[in-house]
């Protein structure tokens, strides 16, 4: 189970990449926002069950069978993990329950709606389709989820949605990781997928623009993890060149593409924030929070012989194949993933690296919503 708690009063040391110290402590969490829900866009890293409730194929997915869920539900639930996400953490951090897949149709939304889908582009699939790059795992693209949650909001907005959701907290993604991963594993150069980057921001900008039109004053938009260190992207790309790899042995160019992503996707919040003075829009920096993980790897229990493998999988130096990959026939997951492992199945994280980008998440934000004590 995750070693992450905010009820104790003990403080934590985030050490963090610019060389300083920043403490957070546990007892002062979001509760002091006062959250009452919490609304969620995005893709795997954040989908609660959307995707193995939207078809047949979904729930005869990986996703919806054990390992997934086995550390902290014991059971599947949809997550991509084995255990908790990074919205399960801000939810229990706000004090609110967990925070439920809209296609779960008979669950309680009384504390917000999650309409993130595992799969999910940024992009239009169309759009995506026109540039001859398919979305194989599903439709629900930003456009779709935004759809979906216009649709919510005229079901319980009786009346005025903006004061129904003057106290809610809207997470805008992560979402975009997908787009630029289609692309490259679907044979397009670096230079070809670096070329989406102005599309897929401009479609989270539309995004931010459209959760304000829809009552959000509380925004986070949060950026793209570093490509380059996840075992899926480093099997397909490996190469005898050492130059091409940086000191964590992530691979240099794909983390270029996630630090030119989300430079963008900061300069584009920059222009909302500009346009609506009274909204507060904070950037998520969760390429920043995984880096904390690799350079402080053995002080926070992760072994750093295996920051570049997936727990769940089988073969190669990062124990992932594209044809083999989690719950497979032969493949098992590791037996303490939560303990030592960053990655969980190639692609998504374990439980235990969520916990603690939520950790870092939250500690960079509270300061900047300006919460009351």
């Amino acid at each position: 189970m995750a070693k992450f708690n905010f009820i104790g009063v003990a403080c934590v040391t985030l050490l963090y990449v610019v060389h300083y110290e920043k403490y957070y402590c546990e007892a002062e969490d979001l509760k002091k926002c006062y959250i009452d829900m919490i609304y969620q866009l995005g893709d795997s890293l954040s989908d609660t069950g959307n995707y193995i409730r939207e078809s047949k194929s979904g729930g005869e997915s990986a996703y919806a069978k054990l390992p997934y869920g086995e550390t902290f539900f014991n059971k599947p639930t949809g997550r991509c993990s084995n255990g908790r996400l990074i919205i399960d953490y801000l939810a229990a951090a706000s004090g609110l329950a967990f925070i439920n897949p809209y296609k779960n149709r008979e669950a309680d939304f009384k504390n917000g709606d999650n309409f993130a889908t595992a799969g999910a582009t940024a992009l239009p699939t169309q759009l995506l389709q026109s540039k001859n790059i398919s979305s194989p795992i599903t439709t629900t693209s930003l456009d779709v989820q935004l759809d979906l949650m216009f649709t919510h909001f005229n079901s319980i907005c009786l009346t005025d949605c903006i004061q129904l959701l003057k106290n809610s907290l809207f997470m805008v993604g992560e979402i975009g990781m997908n787009d630029y991963s289609y692309a490259l594993l679907q044979g397009k150069s670096i230079q070809d997928t670096t070329n989406l980057v102005s599309d897929v921001v401009y479609a989270i900008q539309k995004a931010i623009n459209k959760v304000i039109e829809f009552g959000a004053v509380r925004i986070v938009v949060p950026g793209i993890l570093p490509l380059g260190c996840l075992p899926a992207l480093l099997t397909r790309f490996e190469t005898k060149d050492s130059k091409s790899y940086d000191k964590f042995q992530c691979l240099n160019y794909l983390n270029n593409l996630s630090q030119y992503h989300n430079s963008e996707l900061q300069k584009a919040i920059q222009e909302v924030k500009k346009q609506n003075p009274n909204v507060t829009i904070l950037y998520g920096d969760y390429y920043h929070a995984y880096t904390v993980i690799l350079r402080n790897a053995s002080h926070l229990k992760f072994d750093v012989k295996s920051l570049q493998k997936a727990c769940c999988g089988i073969g190669g130096a990062y124990n992932y194949e594209s044809n083999k990959t989690c719950r497979a026939r032969g493949v098992h997951a590791c037996p303490q993933p939560s303990s030592y492992y960053v990655s969980w199945d190639g692609i998504n994280l374990t439980e235990e690296a969520y916990a603690n980008i939520a950790q870092s998440l939250i500690a960079d934000i509270l300061p900047k919503l300006n919460c009351k004590p």
